[in-house]
């Protein structure tokens, strides 16, 4: 079976913030991808995820990290949102980060959401994956990427992808 991206939306900052929200998605998709590249403005700081903007602490994630001479893994459970991306900020020097978001079965309205995601700092610090999840069965129809610190600087780009399944 194959599957088809389509561009939901994009979203390019033109001034710093501390968020990014992709609000009123169809549900005419499978499952959702959302790619972020950017710079931001606090050191080590994290990038979360809400759905729906539920505050609850109804998320949990599981991280995996490396940077070629260490590795790391935790976990965070009952958490108001799930980390998703790193934004390391070595030395007050932006560095350029990447990170791809995996949201799966996301409009799906009898299981809880899943998603994988991977981050990257331009071979500064290393890399990361997580797994995350939202104990709810709504379906999603918005997504919040939110700083815990800082900001996401001006030209950060966020795009949102539907896959379908042919």
């Amino acid at each position: 079976m194959a599957s088809t991206y389509e561009k939901i939306a994009t979203t390019t900052l033109g001034s710093a913030a501390s968020s990014i929200t992709f609000s009123s998605i169809s549900s005419a998709y499978t499952d959702l991808v959302v790619v972020v590249q950017g710079t931001y403005s606090t050191s080590d700081d994290l990038i979360t995820l809400r759905y729906n903007n539920d505050t609850g602490t109804n998320y949990s994630d599981t991280t995996m990290y490396g940077n070629g001479t260490s590795a790391l893994s935790y976990r965070n459970t009952t958490a108001s949102a799930i980390q998703v991306g790193w934004y390391p900020h070595p030395g007050g020097a932006a560095v350029v980060s990447n990170m791809v978001l995996h949201i799966f079965n996301y409009s799906n309205t009898t299981t809880y959401k899943t998603n994988l995601s991977r981050a990257d700092t331009s071979n500064v610090q290393g890399a990361a994956a997580r797994v995350g999840l939202w104990r709810n069965t709504a379906a999603v129809n918005r997504i919040d990427l939110i700083m815990i610190a800082g900001n996401l600087q001006s030209g950060t780009t966020a795009t949102i992808y539907g896959i379908k399944a042919a």
